[in-house]
């Protein structure tokens, strides 16, 4: 077969109105520096997992994914766990009314903060409003 020399990739030409990010007066770009280790947060008090973080926690700690808190609240008394085993360590007892910071759903059990208690756990997803 012969080669027409032609091929469907065309560089698109830049835009003369942009400037190159290195061409002088080009706005400057934001930046960060890797100061040093992770610093560890208490994942009692801060809501990160292996898998996932809190946004407001992304300047902060590296993780996998993040999520945006839906603000619920606790629609019967229930208590907030460490895990999602019922048998998991008890942290608080949540009253019908209090606010809940909802981050991800576990089949029937909802993790997230507890604000008023400044906690991080499962609660059952029943017990949200």
């Amino acid at each position: 077969m012969k080669s027409s020399g032609s091929s469907s990739a065309t560089k698109t030409p830049a835009s003369p109105s942009a400037p190159s990010p290195d061409a002088p007066g080009a706005p400057a770009r934001p930046s960060f520096a890797l100061t040093g280790r992770s610093i560890e947060l208490d994942p009692r008090s801060h809501a990160v997992r292996p898998d996932l973080a809190d946004i407001r926690l992304a300047a902060q700690v590296f993780a996998p994914h993040y999520a945006a808190a839906v603000e619920r609240s606790i629609g019967s008394g229930t208590v907030l766990r460490s895990g999602r085993d019922p048998g998991s360590e008890s942290l608080a007892t949540l009253s019908a009314g209090e606010p809940f910071e909802l981050l991800d759903l576990i089949g029937d059990t909802a993790w997230g903060r507890a604000a008023n208690h400044d906690l991080v756990g499962y609660v059952p997803l029943a017990a949200l409003a």
